[in-house]
């Protein structure tokens, strides 16, 4: 039975260009939306911009642009490094597009209709930097922002505000009615203190600027930000809507079996508290997950301007392709976890696991073994010719390729990898073991067919296991072992289950290496193009 679909990253805030901190949610979610898919499921992958709010504005202002314009210059980039990256997205929401501004105010609507919007004074410290209030507990000391470590404003203005105080009780029933809402469970234990503490009503709107979606029937007044924002997870499906008029959300929000939004933990509050409390409100569905991640350090350093650090993906791609970079993001940091992007760490990667483990199982066998003695043609053996190392291979595939499967599920996608390079590893070592060298020259070719079709098969079914991961290499795998590509067809599972699904007689194309290793010459080469110090014998 199909299972509807719907992963989102956080939309990204167009101040400045893509770096690796949203590569990695973005890859991350594509990762799931390409898994989904391999299993059958309707998947809708969003990602986008969001575009409004006072940063922006005064951003645009120092340019010298219309914000507008501003923005419009500024979404391009974004587009392109998803596509360099290869991930797939479905949607792409812009928050200054039409649609959403009409989204937003229907969900305001629906807010003020439950009687949880009402006109009063405000006055708090903001910080532009996060597009929110702070309470003095918030602070560090001398008025700054505990993220940003920059001054906060003092701002006083006329606003709306949402009854959150009216939603402590209601928002920790769903909690515990949801233990598995917010991933990893050290965030959710965050999330739940803060909301035990009691919750008082939120600012939504602002009239100390003009960038942002009017409210409705009070266009003095631009709603917040953060409440435009989220709503850009129903306003790309067309909602909020009633059932029959935009298929999108009927499909993918109200009647989804898994809604999941990927974040960054500074983020958590606003996806994991207003969204599910504005939801409430308006009586709309509550996603089923909020995932967040760490963040990523740069070889040891914050990413800062100052330091002159963020890292564009672009460059990275060009040097490793996007395969490799997309693989490094996924294998080196378990997600939720804080990570430290080296590269140093991405080149022992490419050549320890990448060169050395999957690159060197498929050259052993395809360009060098079955080209030569099997006339390039995968064998045709039986199932009662094998033998004791042949069923522990397979019976480690089969673990292998359920195990990836959990891991996938739950986004645990360093343990789905760890899952696959134990049978690159075994297969590897299965190699060794049979000798099929050793077979051919003593002319032994039943047994040699037999190891050759066992290998042959394990690499079919890592093309589909690392697929989510490295789409464009495991394809190419596929063409060396004369398979077709991957593609998904919503109703059928591709996810291998049944041994055997090579088929005798195709003919292998034994090519250039997936993943030819780099020596030192090279790797120096890469590193100094990026713009790394190798002076050092440890150059990170």
């Amino acid at each position: 039975m199909a299972r509807p679909y719907y992963v989102t990253t956080p939309i990204y805030y167009v101040n400045d260009r893509p770096h690796i901190g949203h590569a990695y949610s973005t890859v991350a979610a594509d990762v799931v939306s390409r898994y989904q898919r391999l299993r059958g499921n309707p998947t809708y992958f969003l990602t986008g911009l969001d575009e409004h709010g006072l940063k922006i504005e005064r951003r645009a202002k120092e340019e010298r642009l219309a914000p507008q314009e501003f923005v419009d210059r500024m979404a391009a980039p974004f587009r392109s490094a998803w596509e360099e990256l290869d991930c797939a997205h479905d949607g792409f929401i812009r928050t200054t597009s039409a649609e959403h501004r009409q989204s937003v105010q229907a969900l305001w609507k629906m807010m003020e209709d439950r009687g949880d919007i009402y006109l009063d004074d405000y006055e708090d410290w903001y910080c532009v930097g996060c597009e929110s209030f702070k309470t003095v507990k918030e602070l560090l000391e001398g008025n700054l922002c505990a993220i940003h470590r920059a001054p906060v404003e003092r701002i006083k203005e006329r606003s709306y505000f949402f009854r959150l105080s009216n939603y402590t009780k209601p928002l920790l029933d769903f909690y515990e009615a949801h233990p598995e809402f917010v991933q990893p469970d050290a965030r959710f234990n965050e999330v739940k203190s803060f909301v035990q503490e009691g919750l008082r009503d939120l600012s939504i709107s602002r009239t100390s600027f003009r960038w942002g979606v009017p409210v409705p029937d009070d266009e003095e007044h631009v709603v917040y930000v953060w409440l435009d924002a989220l709503t850009n997870y129903i306003s790309a499906l067309g909602g909020p809507a009633p059932e029959g008029v935009a298929p999108l959300y009927d499909e993918f929000w109200t009647s989804a079996h898994t809604i999941t939004h990927i974040v960054g933990k500074d983020i958590l509050r606003f996806h994991a508290v207003y969204w599910p409390a504005f939801l409430l409100s308006a009586g709309v569905r509550v996603p089923s997950q909020i995932w967040a991640h760490g963040w990523l350090t740069v070889n040891g350093e914050k990413m800062s301007k100052s330091l002159g650090n963020f890292l564009p993906p672009g460059p990275l791609v060009e040097a490793f392709g996007a395969d490799v970079l997309r693989y490094y993001f996924m294998r080196e940091v378990g997600f939720g976890q804080d990570g430290d992007f080296s590269h140093r760490n991405l080149i022992n990667r490419y050549n320890g696991e990448l060169a050395n483990g999957l690159g060197n199982l498929m050259n052993r066998i395809v360009a060098s073994i079955v080209k030569k003695n099997l006339d390039g043609r995968v064998p045709r053996v039986g199932l009662d010719a094998l033998e004791d190392a042949d069923r522990d291979l397979i019976d480690k595939a089969k673990a292998a390729s359920h195990e990836a499967a959990q891991h996938l599920e739950a986004l645990a996608f360093h343990r789905a990898l760890d899952a696959s390079w134990e049978l690159v590893s075994a297969a590897n070592k299965y190699v060794d073991s049979t000798e099929p060298w050793k077979l051919a020259k003593q002319g032994a070719q039943q047994r040699l067919e037999q190891v050759c079709y066992t290998v042959l098969e394990t690499l079919r079914w890592l093309s589909i296991m690392l697929f989510p991961v490295m789409p464009n290499k495991c394809n190419e795998l596929r063409a060396q072992i004369g398979m077709p590509p991957l593609l998904p067809t919503e109703g059928v599972d591709l996810w291998p289950s049944a041994w055997g699904g090579l088929r005798p007689g195709i003919e292998t194309r034994a090519a250039t290496p997936l993943f030819p290793r780099l020596d030192q010459l090279q790797e120096r080469s890469i590193l100094e193009r990026l713009g790394v110090d190798t002076s050092g014998s440890h150059a990170k």
